[in-house]
């Protein structure tokens, strides 16, 4: 199985700079004078003109290596980022800048971390470090700590084109998903819902702070494939044919106005994310031969986006029946946004 992003991202913290810290730590010397004697000489034969590439590339990660090791993250950077910028054509600065953004990170500048990972994709020839491509721990950590959605689309798209091998793609598809939402792009939201949904383990995954991805997106992509012709014009309009239906007895009517999606019929206890809430019943079989009412006015517990209409008389076992009235949330299609559905039942009193 693949490794999820939040898996990379700890072996981006734990493993591979420990690894390139611990390696040269060993290394070095263990009085501050004899350090910085160290580091100067380092210095100096990096000032060497027709120093070759390998020796060049030594010199440079050891200095770095050294200033990580002793948690000097500042003068890193400026070390760093000024070789990056006098030697434009360095086939290494994806490494000098990854362990620029890296010193970031360390400082708590997420930010500059992330200017500095999107740099080395947009700007910097991949390469490999300790096996893995920088490209995609980059991508990995700009996922985790970037805050704009436009960007972490861009971030997900990228990492699902070039590195499907090496991430949980049924995951990346519905994070995507709902960064389409927060940015208002219904269509491609849709589309990367459905591309979830595709998925063989898309029924079984587990997302952290997801806990019902499966449902969500199948209940949004099942309400754009329907007709959608149970909505109301409005509340008002709503209530008053299901107030007509109760009164003529009209079961075929009532069970015209059930949304034909999702629709439940659940106690007051139970989970609407739960299968066994799922119904899909007509109404003849409570109505004929029982005598229902209903309040005249909605429960006060009912709100702008949704309303409790309390009836009573549907059976023995259970015979206060509140129905639930909800507004319709799918600004994908104007027409729709906005209307009112007949969306399920609670059994019993409200709790």
């Amino acid at each position: 199985m693949s490794r999820t992003i939040a898996s990379y991202a700890a072996i981006f913290f734990s493993g591979l700079f420990t690894v390139l810290i611990l390696s040269l730590v060993t290394g070095c010397d263990s009085t501050a004078s004899s350090f910085s004697e160290t580091q100067q000489q380092l210095y100096s034969i990096l000032e060497q003109e027709n120093l070759p590439a390998e020796s060049r590339y030594t010199i440079i990660n050891r200095i770095s290596n050294n200033l990580l090791a002793t948690k000097e993250y500042n003068q890193l950077i400026i070390f760093l980022t000024s070789y990056a910028e006098e030697n434009p054509s360095d086939m290494y600065n994806a490494y000098w800048l990854l362990m620029t953004a890296y010193a970031y990170m360390q400082l708590d500048a997420k930010p500059m971390a992330e200017y500095y990972f999107d740099r080395i994709i947009n700007t910097c020839q991949d390469l490999e470090v300790q096996g893995q491509s920088i490209h995609f721990l980059c991508l990995q950590n700009l996922i985790q700590i970037s805050q704009n959605s436009t960007h972490r689309i861009s971030y997900f798209n990228e990492i699902i084109a070039r590195f499907p091998q090496q991430v949980n793609i049924t995951e990346l598809y519905y994070r995507l998903a709902v960064e389409y939402e927060n940015e208002g792009e219904w269509d491609l939201a849709l589309k990367s819902y459905s591309d979830f949904l595709a998925q063989e383990d898309a029924s079984t995954i587990q997302i952290t702070g997801e806990p019902n991805a499966y449902t969500n997106a199948q209940r949004l992509v099942d309400f754009n494939d329907s007709p959608k012709d149970w909505t109301f014009e409005s509340l008002e309009a709503l209530e008053k044919a299901i107030k007509q239906a109760i009164i003529n007895y009209n079961y075929r009517a009532l069970d015209r106005y059930k949304s034909k999606v999702n629709f439940f019929a659940m106690s007051w206890r139970q989970d609407a994310y739960d299968t066994n809430s799922q119904e899909d019943f007509s109404m003849q079989g409570f109505m004929l031969g029982n005598r229902i009412r209903y309040n005249e006015e909605l429960d006060e517990a009912s709100n702008p986006n949704e309303a409790y209409l309390r009836t009573w008389g549907w059976n023995d076992y259970v015979s206060v029946w509140y129905l639930y009235f909800r507004k319709v949330n799918f600004p994908i299609d104007p027409e729709i946004h906005g209307r009112w559905e007949w969306a399920g039942i609670y059994y019993g009193e409200m709790l």
